[in-house]
């Protein structure tokens, strides 16, 4: 295929040079958004009297023909072509003859890759969202079913305070209702259209980028036109927002792995999303949560490419943003095949609360009840700390937990400790006594569980 700007240059390039050079093969993804784009420049093109009227015509049936050929599996990408702008402008030159060749007027393919990557990320990261937001709902599933299923809450992955599940898993909701608002944040600064930016410095003719980006469905324009085609900011924040969503993935991967282990036993994955060794027979590997923690370093090489890619780069537009797009593609594919396969498998594990309850019953969760409990009997907190973790160590010592520690030797320690300090210190009342906003008790995890379903409902 003869370069579209081959008039310049009394040679070809070399073979070797066309490939490395060639991006088709890779940002051929993006041609729903370049058709869409040119089809709104052609308009944009016959409203300012550029172009005519007829000629417009022709474009966008031309340009509408190769989109359904396209869709449809009866055309292939020309991957001698040099990128997906070239591959559709030629295309349609051969459908509709020299008319095709107006196209291109009072545009260059910097502003015209700039705006086919904001509206490809701006459909991907809408997906992104709808699935965010189909795993806050399987992690709702969860919670509701388990708002009083009590299991020790960790700190340095040490026994620490009785929490619920419900709890536990809402903190990960929490975190993915914002990561959706960074994801909705970032849209918004990218919502803005460089088309008509040209090269970098504008052009003589009288368009109208306003036009084209209303029927883009943009918020407005990009009012520097050098920044217009050499932005890639939207690119760095969209990546480093997928990299947040895959940290807190992996984060909750770490947990399931845990969790499903013989160690813990605190839930068993369904069989659809685990698998089997080829020796043990035993075996049930949580192999998906695993993948998903692996990916995660892959999406954050991802973010660090984009990052130093644009770190030494001069303005305008240069070659060596062509690197966006494999990497930001491969953080989208991603997230989304992640997003996948995490929502069901949330929905769809056991959990088996009669092994989160016995380990609850393990490692004195309840001391800070304890010394609470002799607290509001008029105790400075320093001193019932201090008096709780000798009984601690006497309990170690003695192969005794604090509830079946006698009162009698509990009197030894303070004379402040009556027999209500059992009830005091029972899981369920230490989880249901934390009323305070945000904790584990039952009024507030349906707090929380009415705020994450505002996020999908």
């Amino acid at each position: 295929m003869e370069k579209m700007w081959a008039g310049r240059f009394q040679k070809a390039l070399d073979k070797e040079a066309d490939d490395f050079n060639s991006s088709i093969h890779f940002d051929c993804k993006m041609y729903k958004q370049d058709i869409t784009g040119s089809m709104k420049h052609a308009a944009m093109l016959a409203m300012q009297n550029i172009i005519s009227d007829d000629d417009c015509d022709k474009i966008t049936a031309g340009l509408q023909s190769i989109l359904d050929d396209l869709n449809n599996g009866d055309l292939a990408f020309d991957m001698d072509a040099e990128d997906i702008h070239m591959f559709v402008e030629s295309e349609l030159t051969k459908r509709i003859g020299d008319v095709g060749k107006r196209l291109h007027t009072a545009r260059s393919r910097n502003d015209q890759v700039a705006v086919d990557i904001r509206l490809f990320l701006r459909d991907e990261t809408n997906e992104i969202i709808v699935l965010v937001k189909k795993l806050l709902a399987a992690i709702l599933v969860q919670a509701k079913a388990h708002k009083t299923s009590i299991l020790p809450g960790y700190t340095h992955l040490q026994r620490a305070q009785p929490i619920t599940f419900a709890h536990h898993l809402l903190a990960y909701a929490m975190m993915f209702t914002r990561d959706i608002g960074r994801l909705e944040d970032a849209l918004k600064r990218m919502n803005y259209s460089p088309l008509g930016s040209c090269a970098l410095s504008g052009t003589t003719y009288n368009t109208n980028r306003e036009f084209v980006a209303e029927a883009l469905g943009f918020d407005g324009i990009t009012l520097n036109s050098i920044d217009g085609v050499s932005d890639r900011d939207f690119c760095v924040e969209l990546m480093s927002a997928y990299s947040t969503i895959m940290m807190h993935l992996s984060r909750f991967s770490e947990e399931i792995i845990l969790w499903s282990s013989w160690e813990f036993k605190f839930i068993e994955l369904d069989d659809s999303y685990t698998t089997g060794s080829s020796i043990m027979p035993q075996k049930k590997n949580p192999d998906m949560a695993e993948l998903v923690r692996g990916k995660t370093g892959r999406v954050y090489g991802n973010l660090f490419t984009m990052l130093t890619v644009l770190k030494g780069i001069p303005l305008a537009y240069n070659k060596d943003m062509q690197e966006d797009k494999e990497c930001i593609f491969d953080s989208i594919d991603t997230l989304k095949q992640c997003l996948k396969v995490f929502a069901p498998m949330i929905e769809t594990m056991t959990v088996l609360t009669d092994n989160m309850y016995s380990a609850a019953q393990k490692g004195f969760i309840n001391a800070t009840d304890l010394a609470d409990y002799l607290t509001k009997k008029g105790m400075p907190f320093r001193s019932a700390y201090k008096i709780v973790g000798q009984i601690v160590a006497f309990c170690i010592n003695n192969n005794l937990v604090l509830e079946t520690m006698s009162l009698e030797d509990y009197n030894k320690y303070s004379d402040l400790f009556e027999e209500d300090l059992y009830k005091e210190i029972s899981l369920e009342t230490c989880v249901s006594k934390r009323i305070s906003a945000g904790g584990t008790g039952i009024e507030s995890v349906e707090k929380q569980i009415e705020y994450v379903s505002t996020f999908i409902d």
